[in-house]
């Protein structure tokens, strides 16, 4: 049991397994648990585009483009927003453009916000125009009612001989 006659005993004899490749997060091309952080002293001149996860505490002056977005209640962005999914609470002045919108109490947003889920709560505001994404694209769309033909009498046929 312990003379050191465990030769080859101490090996795993099973092969070695590779590791798993990172995971994407769903269709943004961010990498799954890694986000990026713009803090509160930071102000940012121009646009923002992140393809992990944003949260942002600081000020951006310009258009601001990620999957995903957390914005602090404190923080300010002058510029349009544009994500999949998105959780405002501070201030932003330009269009917001998210598929899936929650627009906390103290947001406030002045400029049209178009989405296609979209929460409000209570005390949340938005001056400008809201408008729901269409998920059905235009050129499938039925272009109006289309007339009814009418089928020919079969009594006219027979007066007519």
């Amino acid at each position: 049991m312990f003379n050191g006659n465990n030769r080859g005993r101490d090996r795993d004899e099973r092969p070695a397994m590779p590791p798993a490749p990172p995971q994407q997060s769903g269709g943004n091309g961010g990498k799954r648990g890694m986000f990026s952080v713009i803090g509160p002293d930071v102000t940012v001149t121009g646009n923002v585009s992140a393809s992990a996860d944003l949260h942002i505490d600081g000020r951006i002056e310009g258009d601001v483009n990620c999957g995903s977005l957390a914005q602090g209640a404190d923080s300010q962005v002058f510029g349009n927003v544009t994500a999949e999914t998105a959780r405002l609470a501070g201030a932003i002045e330009g269009t917001v453009r998210v598929r899936q919108l929650t627009i906390e109490r103290s947001a406030k947003i002045t400029g049209d916000v178009e989405y296609e889920n979209i929460t409000i709560e209570n005390g949340g505001h938005i001056d400008g125009r809201l408008k729901h994404m269409s998920t059905v694209p235009v050129a499938a769309a039925p272009a109006g009612p289309r007339p009814v033909e009418a089928a020919p009498s079969p009594f006219a046929a027979a007066a007519n001989e």
